[in-house]
């Protein structure tokens, strides 16, 4: 099921009609049954994975705090059988595959058996969730839950389980327990956020998604070609995904949850680094706290700091697929923010560039984020390789017209983007004279400028959206 469809919307209503209706506890076994319904609509069985990973790691929680003289023994059931499953399911041919290549071309053939199973989406989101839980409990940090449903429904919560934001246990856990009340104000806010995110997916990144995948269908782009195909891509996996999580927020807060931001204008970071802190934040902050930091941070030696830093994205870029692009992409990403951060501290340079110079600073930013999605969109390695070669020399008559045009139809679906995301530079910078803020609205109010922002979104989105229809990139991570 997906949130762009009249299945979802008539799910959603019966749902929520239903849910106000109830107690607390009658609220969480209706969500939880309705995330079930959600997650199986296609695939009955995936609900069968998380099952067992929701068993376990309930059990395992359990066992650590009953028997604290064993809790590593249990720690590591609940990590073997949740890695172990996502390994199984989106790794398990990656390797079988690499390792009879690496024997053939040693003269030696094995027979390498494949095996033919579809990845259960958003395994590797509910997993990392469930998985912080168990970590946490083991680091004394939380305690075990003893309710199964309301450990349950933490795993599966339906908004955004396939994918994402991640949501510790320590914040949508608590909300889970806690009793929840009507706040108009907060459904208010949710039919924003659900009106701009499907606005995103479906005028900008559905339209500039159609773009990318004719540039990267064909075997041999000119290099102007291939340039606005990856900016392409870059406009719509942005669009794209943060639509998701800003769909996910608004609806879950039709249910009285408050999930956090995932994305914070990451196309207006001032460095690598920042970027990170404002894409995937729910990923990068884990990625920060379970691996990160347990492998000493930004302690010891600059060079074990700077391998421990490296390692981190290499494990993030092979977290989003069972290919070696992503690892590349992962690598690629380290070196920068290694690079950035090491050349900036030897040079004595101002994180923030003063002025106008911060509109250079970020555009250099937001072009090493654009050439990294060159890496995370060709799985081809041989396509990859013939890509990074190309130069403005091998362009034939006439090809340099059309990655203009690629780029300048993609830059003008993505124009409500830029647009969006320079008024938060100029905020954040204080570059505009007069700061925006909600307490200047006058007249018909707060609400009444929300309902006419819906109606002006919602009347775009039925006249533009585009006539392909694509899945959300990240229902397949």
């Amino acid at each position: 099921m997906i949130f762009h469809s009249l299945d979802f919307a008539a799910f959603f209503l019966v749902v929520v009609t239903i849910y106000w209706r109830l107690s607390h506890r009658a609220q969480n076994l209706l969500l939880l049954g309705a995330s079930y319904l959600f997650y199986g609509w296609i695939h009955p069985w995936f609900v069968l994975i998380m099952l067992v990973s929701t068993t376990v790691d309930y059990w395992a929680a359990q066992r650590m705090e009953d028997d604290p003289d064993n809790k590593r023994r249990y720690l590591g059931a609940s990590l073997v059988v949740n890695l172990g499953m996502l390994g199984v399911f989106k790794y398990f041919n990656f390797f079988v595959e690499n390792v009879r290549d690496v024997l053939g071309a040693m003269g030696l053939t094995v027979a390498s058996p494949l095996l033919e199973l579809a990845l259960p989406a958003g395994i590797s989101f509910y997993t990392f969730q469930a998985l912080s839980y168990t970590v946490d409990v083991y680091k004394g940090e939380m305690h075990a839950r003893r309710n199964p449903i309301d450990f349950a429904l933490f795993v599966a919560f339906f908004p955004h389980l396939v994918a994402g934001p991640i949501m510790r246990a320590k914040n949508l856990l608590v909300q889970v327990e806690s009793a929840r009340g009507w706040d108009a104000t907060k459904a208010r806010h949710g039919v924003v956020l659900v009106m701009w995110g499907l606005f995103k997916k479906l005028v900008i990144a559905d339209n500039v998604g159609v773009i990318a995948n004719r540039v990267f269908s064909q075997n041999d782009p000119a290099f102007e070609v291939l340039w606005a195909g990856v900016f392409a891509f870059g406009m719509q996996i942005y669009a794209d995904f943060s639509a998701y999580s800003d769909i996910a927020r608004g609806v879950a807060r039709w249910f009285g949850f408050e999930l956090v931001v995932n994305f914070n204008h990451p196309y207006i970071a001032h460095s690598p680094g920042d970027f990170w802190r404002r894409w995937h934040i729910s990923l990068s902050t884990w990625f920060r706290d379970y691996v990160y930091i347990p492998l000493g941070g930004n302690r010891g030696h600059a060079v074990v700091a700077a391998c421990t830093l490296i390692t981190t994205f290499l494990v993030s870029g092979f977290w989003h697929g069972a290919s070696w692009n992503y690892v590349i992409w992962g690598f690629y990403h380290g070196l920068l923010v290694w690079g950035t951060r090491t050349l900036g501290r030897r040079w004595a340079l101002p994180e923030y560039w003063p002025g106008p110079l911060a509109l250079v600073q970020v555009a250099l930013t937001w072009l090493a984020m654009m050439a990294g999605w060159l890496f995370f969109r060709e799985t081809n390695g041989e396509f990859l390789g013939h890509f990074l070669r190309l130069t403005p020399m091998t362009t034939m008559e006439g090809e340099a017209a059309i990655g203009l045009h690629f780029f300048m139809l993609a830059a003008t679906w993505s124009l409500p983007l830029f647009i969006h995301d320079l008024w938060a530079l100029a905020r954040e910078r204080q570059l505009a004279p007069v700061v925006w803020t909600e307490s200047r609205i006058t007249g018909l109010g707060l609400a009444g400028v929300q309902a006419a922002g819906v109606s002006v979104l919602a009347s775009l989105t039925l006249v533009l959206r585009s006539t392909t229809s694509l899945d959300f990139i990240y229902f397949a991570f």
